[in-house]
């Protein structure tokens, strides 16, 4: 018999339960024990419902009110020091780790975050050295385990292996120089030996193991480390599943399939190509193969018929009591469920499939593998092969005039008229801006008032020349309130839009979008990604409005804000059926007309960002190329049709740029921003290493963090930068925009950078 199984869950609810928890108990409106009550509800209803589709494998143990790696962290004391002895409860320690704490005589900064290898969820970067103390705090995996067997419901628990936790890690700041966090392994495995040991005595059978490091290039110099932890690991825990994803094996399956453990999974979404190489490896051992055939990163109906070829080779070659059909990831990246989506229309709904319904997919597939003869499955696979027939009809449909434009881009399209050092001078007259220019990064607090007014607007509760005349009046309110603060370059504050992704993608034809299809970012920050469904364009002007309407209040100079195309398409639910590149010269055109069009409207300097330029790029070296040529020439097709005096601005974060500074150097944008406080400023060794001869904002302090800097502390940041970039290259502004911070700690904030950014005038005068 084939069995089914999911890897991970959304943890946030399906209707944002956690989110409005979390954010509940950190205003101080509910308990700690309210907290974990909607927790424990949330849960409860994750693993009823995926036992009800069907599923045999239940994922427990992967619930997080916050980070799952940051949940490991803290289950093994690897805690920095700067979070001890502040008298914090131990919920109150781990939600200071992830995102700082500034109240009851306690100022402490959030740790590093970093994407989750190429998605755009975010995770608490592990802070290690020879003085991190290991020890088992608490069992997540063993309570959770208990907690769905007390509801009648056998599970799989989920635990981030060893080499992946320490390998994504960091030498924390008192960490030795050359300090590597793998070396750690030998004091971090007795813990897991405890974890697992327990696991085993709880009645657990399996356990699932991620190790999605497995993907990477630099696992091939890990095989020894490999070799002795699992060697370890097996002989106390219960039977392990090794589980890789978002990526191909490659090389590293030929140790991969020779570890002591039950069985390997792999990604045959992102990494179809792989299964001949892994068959051949597992044949002659005993490990179990599952096979990732649903996708656990995009929203598309699987195609059955396909998904049963491949799992049909696998059964041919391994028997199907060594197969199990699963999906390629922790849905984690996906919505929860289609059923609360009222507004798609009926062909449009019927291309998606979301969280709960790919644990259906599982389901139905494994049954079909193995034999059944139930009339609902047979119901169910003909439905499915119709549905994905309208969907390939519906492909088949393309905007010629779109198609064409993209086929007559020329080179000369991706430059600008000049070098950069002409554009400078030309620049500097044009704005006049003074020495360490200071800015923000886009947008304002997204207010109580702003969200009930657009609720309102989609209700048809006020108009929407009442809903115009509100943002006007807001957008004004931000102006005034940076030139009373003494901004230099200032935005409109971006009181209009919803995301940064869905915003554009509602006024570009070729996008859908859902009611309730939310994703977590990081935290408490969930996002609604809107999904690309055919050829796209842009039929009308989309921030011009806004942009032109801020400058005509203000004399200082006014920056337009997009969105890059690039960070759009990864930030989107993409097409399956053409070209990631294809996709992104779309979007560059549509976005080279707005940016053309706000110059015309008198904006001076615009800034396109692109912060998952980096988060996109291929998990493999081999494939990078390729991807950076047409990511970087999107960009710059975006950004090159307008004139020397137009300053471009692009922004970045939590990248690590070292491996594709050229790329960065590219772009060609007159000014980026980058992430800069939270990780230590150790991005702009990279800088200095390089040589990086255009303008350059560093964030001076972290926007995802309730907590404020001081103005000391900002005027030590900027000494710091100042060590390594030219004077005469730097801006001054945050590490992101200002989004999700409220107003009174924002106006605090701006005040002091804005000093400090006065006292640096006249230090480096």
């Amino acid at each position: 018999m084939v069995l089914s199984s999911v890897l991970g869950f959304p943890r946030i609810g399906a209707n944002r339960e956690v989110k409005k928890a979390v954010e509940a108990y950190w205003g101080g409106k509910i308990s700690a024990d309210e907290l974990t009550k909607v927790a424990a509800e949330v849960k409860k209803y994750n693993w009823t419902n995926i036992k009800a589709k069907g599923v045999d494998l239940i994922p427990s143990g992967e619930f997080s009110l916050y980070d799952h790696v940051l949940d490991h962290s803290a289950s093994f004391n690897a805690i920095p020091k700067r979070y001890l002895g502040h008298g914090l409860s131990a919920l109150d320690m781990y939600f200071a780790m992830g995102r700082g704490r500034q109240a009851d005589g306690v100022d402490v900064p959030a740790c590093e975050m970093k994407k989750w290898f190429d998605s755009n969820y975010h995770f608490v970067v592990p802070e290690l050295s020879d003085e991190t103390d290991f020890k088992l705090n608490f069992n997540k995996a063993v309570e959770e385990y208990n907690e769905a067997k007390a509801l009648g419901i056998e599970t799989r628990p989920v635990v981030l292996g060893p080499i992946s936790y320490l390998v994504l890690g960091k030498p924390a700041r008192e960490a030795k120089p050359g300090f590597q966090p793998i070396s750690l392994l030998p004091k971090l495995l007795p813990v897991y030996k405890q974890l697992l040991t327990e696991l085993k005595a709880a009645g657990a059978t399996s356990v699932q193991i991620d190790e999605p490091i497995l993907v990477l290039d630099q696992a091939a110099y890990l095989e020894k480390q490999y070799s002795s932890a699992y060697t370890e690991l097996s002989q106390v825990a219960p039977k392990i599943i090794l589980t890789t994803y978002f990526g191909r094996l490659d090389s590293n399956l030929q140790f991969a399939a020779k570890l002591p453990v039950a069985g390997l999974h792999i990604d045959l979404d992102r990494a179809p190509g792989q299964l001949d190489d892994t068959l051949a490896a597992v044949k002659p051992t005993p490990l179990i193969l599952s096979l990732g055939v649903v996708s656990g990163r995009n929203i598309w109906k699987t195609d059955f018929q396909a998904a049963i070829k491949l799992g049909q080779k696998a059964i041919d070659t391994l028997g199907g009591d060594r197969v199990i059909i699963a999906t390629s990831s922790s849905l984690l990246h996906t919505p929860v469920t289609l059923a609360s989506e009222n507004k798609l229309s009926a062909e449009q709904k019927d291309w998606f499939s979301f969280a709960l319904e790919k644990a259906s997919e599982v389901a139905v597939i494994a049954s079909v593998l193995s034999g059944s003869q139930d009339a609902q499955v047979a119901s169910l696979l003909e439905e499915n092969k119709k549905s994905i027939g309208a969907r390939r009809s519906f492909e088949t449909n393309s905007n010629d005039a779109v198609r064409r434009r993209v086929s007559a881009v020329t080179p000369d399209m991706l430059n600008r008229k000049s070098p950069f050092a002409v554009r400078m001078e030309v620049q500097k007259k044009h704005l006049d801006l003074p020495k360490f220019p200071t800015t923000t990064i886009g947008s304002f607090p997204q207010t109580k008032e702003i969200r009930t007014a657009r609720a309102k607007l989609n209700k048809g509760e006020i108009s929407q020349a009442e809903y115009d005349k509100f943002i006007e009046k807001e957008i004004e309110s931000v102006v005034r309130f940076q030139e009373k603060v003494g901004l230099d370059l200032l935005v409109h504050g971006e009181p209009e839009r919803n995301d940064m992704v869905q915003y554009f993608g509602e006024q570009l034809e070729g996008f859908v979008f859902t009611q309730n299809g939310w994703v977590q970012s990081y935290g408490s920050r969930y996002v609604r990604p809107p999904i690309i469904v055919s050829d796209v364009s842009r039929p009308t002007p989309m921030t011009v409005r806004w942009s032109a309407y801020a400058q005509s209040v203000t004399k200082k100079p006014m920056k337009g804000m997009l969105t890059g195309p690039v960070t759009i398409l990864n930030w989107s639910f993409p097409r399956a059926d053409v070209s990631r590149e294809l996709q992104a010269k779309q979007l560059a055109l549509a976005l080279r007309d707005e940016v053309v069009d706000l110059e015309k409207a008198g904006i001076s300097a615009i800034q396109v960002d692109e912060p998952a330029i980096r988060e996109g790029l291929p998990l493999r070296r081999s494939d990078w190329d390729a991807y950076l040529t047409w990511a970087v020439d999107s960009f710059r097709l975006a950004t090159a049709g307008v004139s020397d005096a137009l300053q471009t601005h692009s922004h970045f974060c939590y990248s690590d740029f070292g491996d594709i500074f050229p790329s960065i150097q590219r772009l060609d944008a007159d000014v980026i921003s980058i992430e800069a406080s939270k990780s230590d400023m150790k991005l702009l060794q990279t800088f200095k290493e390089y040589g990086y001869s255009n303008e350059i904002g560093p964030g001076v302090y972290d926007i995802h963090s309730p907590r404020v800097p001081g103005e000391q502390e900002i005027k030590d940041r900027i000494a710091a930068m100042l060590e390594i970039l030219p004077d005469h290259l730097l801006f001054i502004n945050p590490d992101c925009g200002l989004k999700t911070r409220g107003w009174k700690e924002t106006e605090t904030s701006l005040a002091n950078l804005v000093a400090a950014a006065r006292w640096a005038r006249q230090q480096y005068a």
